[in-house]
This record gives C-alpha cells, structure tokens and sequence, in this order.
C-alpha cells in the first residue's frame, strides 16, 4: 500500500478541487435559472452514493426520497447529476413536450462492454442508427400481424410446457406426495425458449451452446448492469478497473457473443440450402436481409447489427416477461379470493374440456386485470432505463441542462395515492372498473410499466400475449397451493429488474382430466 500513497496524495486533493468548483458552478447557475431542488445528505465528491444501499433496491430508496424532497429532485452519482422523477404528471412533460430532448441513453461503461459498444437499441444513443435498427426490429418481429404469424410458436412451447408438467405432478399424486415445484426455473425456461425460437429458430432448450457458460451469461447480463462501476461516476478514473467489473462484463460479453456469431454463421450457411427459400424465415433471418439492404443506415459492421439487435430481441423479450409471471402468481398464492375468480373465470369462459388458446384471451377480463394490476405494482423494470439530455431544455417549471440524466421511479408513480385507491393493495377489480380505460401503451401516463415516449418498449404486445396465454394455462390446468401456511415473502431482490428474492415453490394439483394432456 505505500507506493499508493503518493498517488493518493495527488488525487484527493484533486477530487476536492472538482468538487468545489462543481458546487460554485451549481450556486452560480442556481442565481440566474430556477433549477430542481437537490436532494439532502451529499457528501464532497462522491455525491449521494453512500445513501444508496446494497441490500436495498435503489428504487425503494429513492422512494422513500421522493417522500422527502418531492417528486422531482437532482441525486449526484459522484460527477454525475440525475433528476429523478416520480410524478406521474412531471414524467408525461419529459415523455412528450421534451421527448426528443430526452430521448438519448447515457454512455455507461455497461452499455459499451456488454451491449456491443451501444449498438443495442435498448441502450444506444439517439442516432440514426438507433431509429433504423428499433424500425427494423418492429416491423420484423414485435407489430401485432408478425406476431399473430408466430401464434404456433407460443401454443407449442405452452402445451410442451404444459404436458411436461402435468406429467410431473401425477407422478408426484401417484406416489402420495405432494412436490413444490420451484416456478421461476419453469417460467424461465418456457420463455426462453419461445423468444429463442422466434428470434434464432431453435429452442433454446435444443441449442449445442458449445460454452457451458452460456446460460449463465444471459441470466447475468442484467446484473451486471446493476453493479457500481467507479468510472460512470467519475470519468477520471476510466483507466482503472476498480472492482474488476469492467473484466467480469468483457468475460460475459465475450461468452454470448461466441454464441450469437455461432447462431449467425449457421443462418447465413442456412440461406445457400435450397430448402432456405420455403423455410419460416425468423428473426435474425430478417436482420441478414435488411441489414444487407440498408447497410449504409448503420454506424456498425454488418455482424455486430446483427448480433446485438437479435441480443437484445431475445434479452427484453426473456427478462421481464418471466419476472412479471413470477410476480403474478406470487400475488395470487398470496390472495387466494383473487386466485378461486381468476380459476372460476376459465372454467366459466374455456370449460374443463380443453386447454386455453390465445383466442380465448380476449374473454378472460379478470385475468387481463390480474396482469395489469401485477405491472402496476411490480413493474419488471421500476426505474426505467436512464434517458439523457441532448441540450438544455425547460421541464415542470425548471432548467435542466444538457447531458442530465432522467430517471423515472415507475414504481413510486404507479402507486400515487390521488389516482389509485389502496396504492399498495392487490386489487385487480380496480381494472374492471374505476381504471378500466387504463392501457400500458402509454396512453395512460399514470400507468406505464413499459416506460413512455419514443425509448418505450417495443415489444408490448409479445409480452402480454406472453404472459396472459401462459399463466392462463397455468391457472386453469392447476390446483396451486403455497408450500406453506405462511404468506409469500414479497421481498424484491437488487438489479436492474425487480425480481421476488426468494424463491418460487408451488405445490401442483391437476384440474383438468388427463385426456386434456394426450
């Protein structure tokens, strides 16, 4: 540690330096413009850093700060500055009036490491690149008719997954016993190898990765971008790895990337077969095709296009899709009324005779409602995606300068008591009736678990088709019961998306005659 000492000796007093000349820079700017109230307790330097904890989700802290400086306040990530929004009508302004002023990403040594040096739409800059690749990506994969033609896809995987656990269950009643099945496992899977289908052509469960760490990568991909890296904070330091983060993401990146340069060498090895031309094309078929077409569109090779757009197709559609199932059937185990009326519906709308298709979703209100009400208090991502500031600009009655970070607190806005009644209460009915009117397309502004504007998720309706055919399913060919009498803890574990921390055991009963199954 002594050869350190020197170099301590010139940095600190250097950071302090910084911050001094930050916070006249701030007070100066404050005398001439009205600018948003800073939250209390920074510290020179690093800000309000140390206010953020590692076993709390840094959602619920900025809640309980929106509680006390209000719901619009700057937070100081070391040098950098974010407002955070938890207002439902503060967040509509910068979703609308000032969209395109915020419609850029922060370049965050995540994003270049493991999302192919920006080019992922969902965390690339405002650029023409963006705005072809999102084009691209929506008109191939995510509008309602592409999505009605990959109809089959969602009904095989379900009635695979299906079978294989009704199956398991009777076994399990066979010999007496009742088995809790850990469901997060289950969901991740059936998802996984939907979108893999879709996007790639094969399950991911009948994927030769090559790399056993595959898997592994994907799973860790939105965790890494949770982890504290020094340099986001303080761009002086971007020659040093503190941490080793920065090593831990290359690691990961590499791992997926040999796998989706494996997947598209075999796709474009696929295309010279004469069989090619009659074959359903999928995903990254589309994106050879259209990349090759518009290359000049892009401010990346061809392979790189095409690799982080099908990355990030499979990554947005896996992710939140599982975490919202989870959450869903963890409120519902927990509120077993809720539970017996989403069970009456089905046998009321579906019968016992039969699975559920995707048609039948449409007849099923009470189960849509369900979903709704789990995104409204577990949205999958609670704060969204950071936007940027390409310039200054004029929001909720304030200067905001250019290169600010916005971060909206979805989850707090979602719970905003002079909207809805009993915030924090499970109340699907309130969707039947006082929230009726209410969608997630981002018509609603007091509702938007996928996030608002032009950054919105694209891929809206795959989710709730998604979600809505397979906990139907779920519910309606299953008896499901907690492996406990006590109630579910609801503890939310820290990342980018809110996942339930504990896991996920359900003891399995059979409601449908095996015929069903056969």
């Amino acid at each position: 540690m002594e050869h350190l000492r020197p170099l301590a000796g010139i940095i600190f007093p250097f950071l302090l330096f910084l911050y001094v000349f930050f916070t006249w820079s701030r007070r100066s700017v404050a005398h001439r413009k009205r600018i948003p109230p800073e939250a209390g307790g920074a510290w020179p330097v690093i800000g309000h850093l140390h206010l953020l904890h590692a076993g709390e989700p840094t959602h619920i802290t900025l809640a309980k700060m929106a509680d006390a400086y209000g719901p619009i306040f700057t937070f100081r990530f070391g040098m950098k500055k974010a407002l955070i929004v938890s207002s439902w009508e503060i967040a509509k302004e910068f979703f609308t009036t000032n969209d395109r002023i915020f419609a850029s990403r922060p370049k965050l040594v995540a994003s270049k490491l493991l999302a192919y040096d920006y080019a992922m739409i969902g965390f690339s800059p405002y650029t023409p690149h963006w705005r072809q690749v999102r084009k691209i990506a929506t008109l191939e994969l995510l509008t309602n008719h592409r999505l009605e033609q990959l109809q089959h896809i969602r009904a095989f995987e379900v009635q695979q997954w299906m079978n294989e656990l009704h199956k398991m269950s009777i076994k399990s009643n066979e010999r007496g016993e009742k088995v809790a099945v850990e469901m997060k496992k289950w969901l991740a899977d059936i998802t996984l190898n939907t979108i893999f289908k879709m996007v790639i052509g094969k399950r991911f469960s009948a994927i030769q990765h090559g790399n056993e760490n595959f898997p592994k990568a994907l799973i860790d991909f939105f965790g890494l971008f949770h982890i504290f890296v020094p340099s986001d904070s303080f761009p002086f330091l971007s020659w040093l790895d503190l941490g080793g983060h920065e090593k831990t993401m290359k690691k990961t990146a590499k791992v997926i990337d040999e796998a989706f340069h494996k997947f598209l060498q075999q796709h474009r090895e696929r295309r010279n077969d004469a069989e090619a031309e009659t074959a359903e094309q999928d995903f990254m078929d589309v994106m050879i095709s259209r990349v090759e077409e518009d290359g000049q569109h892009f401010s990346y090779d061809a392979d790189t296009v095409i690799k982080a757009t099908s990355l990030n197709m499979v990554l947005a559609g896996f992710d939140t899709t599982t975490i919202t199932m989870v959450w869903a059937l963890s409120l519902l185990l927990n509120n077993e009324g809720v539970l017996e009326n989403a069970q009456l519906e089905l046998d009321e709308k579906v019968g016992r005779s039969r699975q559920v298709k995707e048609s039948d979703v449409k007849n099923l209100p009470y189960l849509r409602a369900i979903v709704k009400e789990t995104l409204r208090l577990y949205p999958a991502a609670p704060l969204l995606v950071p936007h940027e500031s390409i310039e200054d600009c004029t929001a909720a009655g304030y200067h905001i300068s250019k290169g600010t970070r916005l971060i909206v607190n979805v989850q707090k806005l979602q719970k905003d008591p002079l909207v809805w009644e009993g915030p924090c209460e499970f109340r699907p009915e309130r969707f039947l009736t006082s929230q009726k009117d209410f969608d997630v397309r981002g018509q609603s502004p007091q509702f938007i678990p996928f996030g608002n504007g032009r950054r919105m998720c694209p891929a809206i309706s795959f989710a709730l088709q998604m979600i809505h055919l397979t906990l139907a399913n779920f519910l309606h060919g299953f008896k499901i019961e907690r492996s406990s009498d006590e109630p579910l803890d609801m503890e939310e574990s820290v990342g980018l998306t809110s996942l339930r921390k504990a896991p996920l055991e359900v003891v399995l009963t059979p409601r449908l005659p095996a015929h069903v199954y056969e």
